[in-house]
Order: structure tokens, then sequence, then C-alpha cells
């Protein structure tokens, strides 16, 4: 290469007998290897950091020693135990040896102790970030160290070292634990260091522990780790594994959590989503800068064509080389591509989106509304002054939906409009001791919604069901309302229903929460959005619950709404409760015939 120099945002850098990870990050920022925005930040970064190292304002210094130490392991060490090179020793890339040297290499300039306590790599499958995985565990428990930047004659190695392998569940759990025990089984250098057994891995001479962790685990919180692996972090509903490893971090003096993982489907929600917002904002210097988390995330730029096989090297630095593994990489992926895209299936075509080139779905598969037909929703509001106009002295068919006390309740109410159109409104109930704690827990604002009217607050720490009669009795009253029936999911509405009907002469009308009865109201429901016959009052309660729901689906295509897991807090109690109303309301003046869906349901196999 002719460039005798490398220009940084500071100075420039002398280009020949550059360490590994420096000429990586050198070549990413010159333009020599093609990388995505989110890459080339982070090698900035790191050359940014070389000409500010061992300053006051920056105390940490980039050991090439203890980077070495890392990639010595690998290639002395460990083999690969995946693939067409199984059973080979493994020969790093130039990719993770960046990766790796950056991780490990940057140091604290006095105490020796790491940089970096949380790492976060995103990148596509197939990449080997579970074999890399595996031998960074084993190098947990048999290697890692703390000694005084350049002075490995003074290392000091954690006494009784912990390394956890996290994931979702079991299954996920075990597999970089497996992949680990596999590694550490086919290496002499590893086997004499480490006690292999079938369901547990320590050390032979300083103890310790290397061992799965999942939600199942017991007594998660009970450990002091030196590394902890999050894998496959875009599958994770909550970040409960994340907290509670990171919780015992303080019991160590420089104790790692690497977060892995490709690109998930379900963005809105998901926390690892959350979590790359958030660092994309970092590493573009919109919010401060944490000196201590590394972030490299390898993905398509915004704008890239997903069909040019040129921009796929971006989510999978393995294209970067020439060889056969490379090779066949990128064969599975154009396979894929031709056979997901040449489908038209939408769930084969979200999953290579996701898995290859790391771009992150709005919806899960079984989202019941689209991120589209949610806006379509959204621009069917109108003014709630302009909607209890329009819908003044209707009929109406009410809905409940009365789920747990300690929980968010609702009635949602249906009104049949000219021309085949519909209107529906909705309203929340919460205990006021609990919204706190729901907040925190749901990510919203009840406190609010309650003081704009879009939800009631009733005091105590369970729901008073006379705070929803009132409201139906006031509200009915003031709007000249005609309820024609109080439609009701008999799961702790049975009692309830039964005093409104004796006290208030309500007619009321149980709603089996069956995939027969649900399926057609709630398949009508969505059509009325798409077509846009559907008008609502704008609740932005009733809109978060109808984005959290998501279908159902049997075997003969029948479907109703469900949260996405039983523990959710991404709740769905209004629409259900509009749900409910409009199995009455849909069809003709009596409503839908539960007798007869009843009768088929109980006879049919």
């Amino acid at each position: 290469m002719e460039n005798k120099t490398i220009q940084t945002q500071h100075s420039s850098i002398d280009w020949e007998d550059l360490h590994p990870t420096n000429r990586y990050a050198a070549e990413i920022v010159l333009g020599i290897r093609t990388s995505c925005e989110m890459e080339r930040l982070a090698c900035q970064r790191h050359l940014d950091d070389l000409q500010r190292q061992a300053t006051p304002e920056f105390p940490y210094v980039f050991d090439e020693s203890r980077a070495d130490r890392v990639f010595e392991w690998f290639e002395r060490c460990c083999r690969h135990v995946r693939g067409v090179y199984s059973g080979q020793p493994i020969k790093l890339l130039p990719f993770q040896k960046f990766d790796m040297g950056v991780v490990y290499g940057w140091v604290h300039m006095d105490t020796g102790q790491r940089r970096f306590r949380k790492a976060f790599h995103l990148r596509a499958r197939g990449n080997v970030k579970s074999t890399e995985m595996s031998g960074l565990a084993l190098y947990g428990m048999c290697g890692d160290c703390i000694y005084p930047p350049g002075q490995p004659d003074l290392r000091r190695y954690e006494h009784s070292p912990e390394v956890d392998c996290a994931a979702v569940d079991k299954g996920q759990a075990k597999r970089v634990w497996g992949d680990a025990r596999e590694m550490g089984i086919n290496s002499p250098e590893i086997s004499k260091r480490l006690r292999i057994r079938r369901g547990y891995i320590e050390h032979a001479t300083r103890g310790g522990l290397l061992k799965p962790l999942s939600k199942d685990t017991k007594n998660k919180d009970s450990g002091a780790p030196c590394l902890v692996v999050i894998d496959e972090y875009h599958a994770h509903p909550t970040s409960e594994i994340l907290d509670v490893s990171y919780s015992g971090f303080g019991k160590r003096l420089q104790s790692l959590m690497q977060i892995i993982s490709t690109a998930g489907k379900d963005a809105e929600n998901s926390p690892c989503k959350k979590e790359y917002d958030y660092l994309c904002k970092m590493m573009r210097g919109e919010v401060p800068m944490q000196e201590t988390y590394c972030v490299i995330i390898r993905e398509l730029d915004q704008g890239d064509d997903p069909h040019d096989p040129d921009n796929w090297v971006k989510p999978n630095p393995v294209l970067q080389e020439d060889n056969e593994y490379a090779q066949e990489l990128r064969r599975q992926i154009q396979t894929e591509h031709d056979e997901a895209f040449g489908s038209g299936d939408p769930q084969k075509i979200r999953e290579w989106l996701t898995k290859r080139v790391n771009q992150w779905q709005k919806d899960s598969e079984n989202k019941y509304l689209s991120s589209n037909h949610m806006k379509k929703w959204k621009s069917l509001a109108m003014p709630r002054a302009d909607f209890f106009e329009l819908v003044k002295g209707y009929e109406a068919w009410a809905g409940l939906d009365l789920s747990k006390t300690t929980d968010l309740t609702a009635v949602g109410y249906v009104f049949k409009l000219p021309e085949g159109r519909y209107a529906v409104t909705a309203h929340g109930f919460m205990p006021s001791e609990r919204a706190q704690q729901h907040e925190h827990s749901d990510r919203v604002p009840y406190k609010q919604w309650a003081e704009d009217r879009w939800c009631t607050l009733t005091p105590g720490e369970v729901v008073d069901y006379n705070f929803i009669r009132s409201y139906m009795i006031k509200t009915e009253a003031e709007q000249q309302w005609v309820v024609k029936e109080v439609c009701y999911d008999a799961y702790n509405a049975t009692h309830f229903t039964k005093q409104l009907e004796e006290e208030e002469g309500y007619e009321r009308v149980e709603i089996p929460q069956t995939m027969k009865i649900l399926s057609e109201p709630t398949k009508f429901f969505r059509e009325l959005v798409i077509q846009g016959r559907i008008v609502h009052d704008g609740s932005p309660l009733l809109t978060w619950c109808l984005s959290n729901a998501v279908e159902l689906i049997d075997s003969n295509g029948n479907i109703k709404l469900s949260k996405k897991h039983k523990d959710d807090s991404q709740r769905i109690d209004l629409i259900a409760a509009v749900i409910n109303a409009l199995v009455r309301a849909m069809s003709g003046d009596d409503g839908m015939d539960l007798n007869a869906h009843i009768m088929d349901e109980d006879f049919s196999f």
C-alpha cells in the first residue's frame, strides 16, 4: 500500500507495522474495506482514542499485549466445532482481531483493568458469533487476567472465575455453552486446565464455573460473573437477564458483558432494538458517549438495496475474505434470498432481511395490524368532541374486558353508522396505587392519560368495579346512548354484569372467548380499518392496546387476539372490550348467532 499515514480526526498515525486492530480500523476508515456507517464510526472512535490515550480526560491506553494475548489464545488453543473447518485450529479473520482487540486491548493506564464493561455486537447470521463467544467464554475461565500496561509478568488471574452463557431459554443458552464444552474437549491446551463434565465446566485449580443461564435458571442474581455472554438478545422479550447479570458486576474488578445478536422482527417492543437505537445515537454523537461501552454494529445502511450482493458484505464481515467458508456463506445468502423473494412469502422475506442483512422489522409475524394498517387507524381518528357529537343518541353495544383487578380493565362501545360505517370508543380503569408500578413495567403514561380522561385511576390497589358502572351510566346518559347489550368475557365479569342487569336494567350477553366466536368480528374489525369504514376518538390508550395485539391462528384460519406472551406488559384490554361488543353489533339487529357457533364448537373434531 502506498499510503504511509492514515488521517484521523485529530492528526495522523504511521501506517507501517500497525497492530492488526489498528490496521483494520484504518482500512475501514479509508474505505479500503466496504463497511456500513456504524462500523466506520466504531473504527473512527478507536483511531481517535489512540490519539488521546493516557491523558487526564481519557485515562486509558491501548495495550497491544492484552489484545495479542486473546489472539494467541484462539489460534493456539481453540478449534472450530461447526461448519467446513470443524476440528481445525481457528485462524482469526481481520474483523475478529479488530473486535477482540478493541474490547480486550483497551485498559486503564494505571490499574490495567479493562476499559470496556459492555460490548454490543450486531452482525448477520453465519458470521461465527457463537464460535467466537465460545472461545471467549473459555478464555474467561482460563486466560483472562489483569496486569499493568505492557507488564505481562505482573499478571493476576481471577480466583474462582465465573462465566455465564445467557440466553432467552435453556436451549439457546446451552448453544454457546455446548460449543464451548466441545471446543474445550477437543483442545489439549484447554482440557488440561478445565474439568469438563456433561453438566458443568470448572477450572481445575482455581475453581469457578462456566454455566448456561436463562430465565428459567434459579438464583440468577446470586453470582459474581467475570464474563457474561448474552446470546441473540433480539429474542429476549425483556431485559431481565441483562439487568440481573449486570447487577453483579460490582463484585469483580473488570467484569465484561458481551451482547451478541442479529436484528429482530419486533422492533416496536424489543429491548434489543431499544438498546440498538440508543447506541446508534451514541455513536453518532447525539447523546453522550459512554467510554466503557464498546459498540460494533454491522448492517445495511439506510437506502441500501438488499438485493445487491455487493452490499451483503456490510452485515456479513466474513464476506470480506476470499476463502472456502466465505464462498459457501455467500452461496447460502444468495439461495435463501432467491427462495424468500421468489416465494413472495412475507414471513420468509422478513426472516431473510433480519438474519442475513440485519434489517430490523417493525412488525412481528403475527401482529394483528401491520405498521401500515396502524397508520391507517390513526388517520381515522377525529377530535373527541366531534366524535361524541357524531354518535350522540345512537344505539350502542357495550363490551367489557375485566382482567385481574390489579391490572388494566376496560369498557368499549361500538356504534353502527349509516352507509356501513362503524364508530368505536373505549375507556380504561386501573388502581391508582398500582399506576406508578405499571408505568414502569408498561412504559406508558397512565397518570397523564388519566388527566386527559382516557382512563380512570380508581382508589386503592384493586380496580373498584363501581367506578366502571358509574362511568357507563354517566357517559351513556350524557351522550344519550341506547345500549342494546352489554357483551362480556365471563372471566371476572359474571357477578358484575349480573348486578348491571338486576340493578340497572342492562341486557347482558356472554361472549365465549373461542376462536370460532371471535374470529369473524376480529377479521371484520381489521377490514373496517383497511377500508376506512371506522372512526374513533383518537384514544392513545386504545391505539396502544391495538398496536400490542397479536393474532393466534388455528388450523382452519380462525383468529383471535392475544398478547405476545401471557405475562407481557403490552396490554390489549381496550381492543378486547371493543371486539366483544363487535361480536353482537356486526351482523343484523340481533348480532351474531352465538348459539349456533357454540353448538358447532361443542361437536366439532
